[in-house]
């Protein structure tokens, strides 16, 4: 039975910007940057009748690409904090494709909390509110540069400890995609 979210995948230059975060905080399980991803939709554990009907549904979705970039570096969890991340501009083109009501369809509730678009780079253990805003106070905020998303993809994880593996079932290419002008010279093929 897999367990299944759809999402954005990092790409190679921003991952390795990321990894450059890595270490110096008690307590960090940092997660591989070959893993990096930005969860849009956390589906869970489903039968492969459910897997396929949500692969189908989610061919459906026309978005035009769009432009991202890491905005600042936080902590989840308050005072017993439980993940360091980098989150992402909460620009609308993100946040409609996040709220995309296909999933209903299969049964699916709509999600309960605030959607926040980030990486999480480290998962915490023991680690003291102190200690992550020590570790965070140097280096945020943290800005990306710019990247395009040509595509969503439905990944499918298997039962570890924290940070994939991450296979990717099904890429959607987004239709009537638009270069800026930035991006005209490092376009990805169509």
């Amino acid at each position: 039975m897999p367990r299944l979210f759809t999402g954005l995948e990092i790409p190679p230059g921003v991952a390795q910007s990321l990894s450059s975060l890595r270490g110096g905080l008690p307590g960090a399980r940092w997660i591989d940057p070959e893993h990096y991803h930005m969860t849009l939709r956390f589906i869970g554990d489903v039968d492969d009748v459910i897997a396929h009907e949500v692969a189908s549904l989610l061919a459906r979705v026309r978005r035009q690409a769009f432009e991202l970039q890491v905005a600042d570096l936080k902590s989840f969890g308050g005072r017993k904090p439980r993940a360091v991340v980098a989150t992402l501009t909460p620009i609308r083109a993100l946040m409609e494709l996040q709220a995309e009501r296909l999933m209903q369809r299969v049964g699916l509730e709509p999600e309960g909390r605030k959607y926040i678009p980030h990486v999480t780079l480290a998962r915490l253990r023991d680690s003291s509110s102190r200690q992550v805003a020590d570790y965070l106070a140097p280096r945020a905020p943290f800005r990306s540069e710019p990247f395009w998303v040509p595509r969503f993809v439905l990944f499918s994880s298997r039962m570890s400890v924290g940070g994939g593996p991450y296979v990717v079932e099904a890429a959607y290419p987004f239709t009537d995609v638009r270069f800026p002008m930035s991006e005209v010279s490092s376009r990805p093929e169509l």
